[in-house]
């Protein structure tokens, strides 16, 4: 693992060192084999800012991509990135993802004309999507030919946790500490230490309290 790294050569070593290696979270113990960490050999990486910390873990088959002008990928130390996560930037979008974050399988993180920021620790299940742009959809005009827009960009605290299939949009900041229930649609700010539910997604109560919000 020594030799492991992002170039062919790299990729090249990770897999013959990787070979009997066990598969999806189990693989973790490999991101301190290296400093670098572990990227899987069947990861897809075609961007040309990534930026990576210390023991970071892109796990099997997840993508990283650069679109037209796409600003900067930045993954902090102990980042997990698992299994068929699809990761893009483009039009000055940005990603900043900060230590110790766990993005599970399966979830699609579009930073486009805007920046989306993931704080410390925070939790996002399997089939998250977080969306920094919206289309424009005038009538009288193709769709395909409106330019894209945003509300601003996506900014998620420390140690929030998103569950299952929750969609975050444009504009929207999730305070630290939050909990966002699994299938909810975030179409504005959730305080922290706030519970979150529904489409769109509405404070139930907070997390130092048992009242609920009417």
């Amino acid at each position: 693992m020594r030799y492991a790294g992002l170039s062919s050569s790299g990729r090249f070593a990770t897999r013959l060192a990787t070979w009997f290696a066990l598969p999806h979270k189990a693989s973790k113990y490999l991101t301190y084999m290296n400093p670098l960490g572990y990227v899987a050999p069947t990861a897809s990486i075609y961007h040309s800012d990534l930026r990576l910390g210390a023991n970071i873990l892109i796990g099997d088959s997840v993508v990283i991509y650069q679109a037209e002008n796409g600003g900067p990928v930045e993954i902090g130390d102990q980042v997990h990135i698992l299994k068929d996560t699809i990761i893009e930037t483009g039009f000055g979008g940005s990603l900043t993802i900060a230590s110790g974050a766990t993005i599970n399988p399966r979830c699609q993180i579009n930073a486009y004309v805007a920046p989306i920021k993931i704080g410390c620790g925070v939790q996002l299940a399997p089939n998250c999507a977080l969306y920094s742009y919206d289309h424009g959809f005038a009538s009288g005009e193709s769709i395909r030919a409106q330019p894209l827009r945003t509300r601003g960009g996506i900014t998620i605290g420390d140690d929030a946790w998103l569950g299952v299939g929750v969609i975050v949009l444009s504009g929207v900041h999730i305070g630290k500490g939050a909990v966002v229930g699994a299938g909810s649609v975030v179409t504005q700010d959730i305080p922290d230490e706030a519970i979150a539910v529904g489409n769109p997604a509405r404070v139930v109560r907070m997390r130092s309290n048992k009242g609920v919000f009417k």
